[in-house]
């Protein structure tokens, strides 16, 4: 694997100070963020004075039930192909449910959801990875999310769960150790022993994030400083293995350029302090740490003992394959519609971390569809968040968020609000501008500035 070096992640909103700051040899794009005929042009002076640009896909849902969906396959293979990357990289998630599978409505997430540590979930995601690996014309990396909840039941550990992927498909990984101390505290769970379990030669690049805690529970907010507890796990992963690249991930709340260079100056002392050592074997913890302990490694090694075995033997006979992924969308539909639609919740979970869940997803479907319709705020002034709030309530997210803003003002428009006359013109005028076969002629536009600009004054 190339080494990559130092990196961060690039956002439009700091582009510049990306540019600027000394000694970062590489920089992540979300991948849904970049068109490949439009490149940004600080992307673009990046990749001339030799940094490399790597895709960050937050959509696949590689854990999910489906098989992955060949057009966002084909974009993302794009993007890699446009900005001539090393790599490209996605989730182990799921976010979206529902669908034939299931005979149910499509629900999206908006979100990265945990996929269940089962057998069953490994083998949907392991079809779905090789899918994407003979796609893509670039390795494929995939990142452990954070989570709020814990699927009942599973078979395997976070680092079994891994290795087992690794062993299966070959793909590399991208560890977040931000997301191993979130949950550390949401689902306690021992970061060490997850890095003990890891295929650490598998590793493509590291993630260092800040967050916060609240009530008990930890948000992998990517808005805060990177806490000691992150640098401390990061210091645990060099102690086993000199990961090929690290990047530092900001996503709001943007510091100044001197707080991000100090950020980047810790993760490096962190790095050239912390000297590699011989690991153990996966699955023998250091110092008695064994997450679920020799049993689960005993019924890993088994596990994988058979799937060797079956694997020389014929394929399984496709109606066995999708009774495998039905069982996997079944649950994972429960699942979603407990945390959008308000289903009862799924038995095994904890129904107050699912609601603690629910909430987060509403605020972060209000959060994203203001900054992808600002002129919604805008419109409806503090009424915006609660308008929202109440309308996610009941109406599940079904087709990504630029359709979500559309559905939101449809639904207001219905009820007769905003009650204001001029607020609810301009909201009228903003949904027939979106919603309309072809955008509105250009005298159109100018008659509607026109009279907004009076009643403004």
């Amino acid at each position: 694997m190339e080494r990559l070096g130092i990196g961060i992640g690039w956002r439009p909103e700091i582009a510049g100070t990306v540019e600027r700051l000394p000694g970062i040899d590489w920089v992540e794009a979300v991948a849904e963020n970049i068109c490949p005929g439009h490149i940004p042009d600080s992307l673009l002076r990046l990749r001339e004075r030799g940094v490399s640009v790597v895709p960050h896909g937050v959509s696949l849902g590689l854990g999910g039930a489906d098989r992955p969906d060949a057009g966002r396959l084909a974009d993302l293979a794009a993007r890699a192909e446009a900005l001539g990357s090393p790599l490209v990289t996605e989730h182990i998630a799921f976010v979206r449910a529902g669908g034939p599978l299931t005979a149910s409505p499509r629900l999206e997430a908006g979100h990265l959801l945990p996929v269940p540590r089962t057998w069953d979930a490994l083998d949907v995601l392991c079809e779905n990875v090789r899918i994407a690996q003979d796609s893509l014309p670039v390795p494929l990396a995939l990142e452990n999310i954070a989570a709020l909840i814990n699927w009942p039941d599973e078979d395997m550990t976070e680092g079994q769960f891994l290795a087992e992927l690794v062993a299966r498909t070959g793909v590399r990984l991208l560890i977040d150790v931000a997301n191993l101390h979130t949950n550390h505290v949401n689902r306690g769970e021992d970061p060490a022993a997850a890095l003990d379990e890891l295929p650490v030669e598998a590793i493509a690049y590291v993630h260092v994030a800040g967050g916060m805690e609240k009530d008990g529970v930890w948000h992998d907010t990517h808005a805060h400083p990177v806490t000691q507890p992150v640098l401390d796990i990061l210091a645990e992963l060099r102690s086993r293995t000199n990961p090929p690249g690290i990047l530092l991930e900001r996503d709001d709340n943007f510091p100044p350029a001197e707080e991000l260079s100090r950020e980047l100056t810790t993760i490096r002392h962190t790095l050239t302090t912390t000297t590699a050592t011989a690991a153990p074997p996966r699955g023998v913890a250091r110092g008695g740490r064994g997450g679920r302990g020799n049993s689960a490694t005993a019924a890993a090694l088994a596990h994988r003992t058979a799937t060797a075995t079956a694997e020389a033997a014929p394929p399984r006979p496709a109606d066995a394959a999708t009774a495998t992924r039905t069982r996997v969308a079944l649950a994972q539909t429960a699942l979603l519609s407990a945390l959008v639609a308000g289903t009862p919740t799924p038995t095994g979970f904890d129904s107050a971390r699912l609601r603690v869940q629910s909430r987060a997803l509403a605020a972060k479907r209000a959060d994203v569809v203001a900054k992808l319709a600002p002129e919604l705020p805008e419109i409806l002034g503090a009424a915006y968040r609660t308008a929202f709030l109440a309308y996610a309530k009941s109406r599940p997210m079904s087709a990504g968020y630029r359709r979500d803003a559309l559905n939101f003002a449809e639904h207001l428009l219905a009820a007769g609000l905003p009650e204001d006359a001029s607020a609810r013109r301009r909201l009228t005028h903003w949904w027939q501008d979106r919603a309309a076969p072809r955008p509105p002629r250009r005298t159109t536009r100018l008659v509607r500035a026109a009279r907004a600009a009076l009643v403004r004054k």
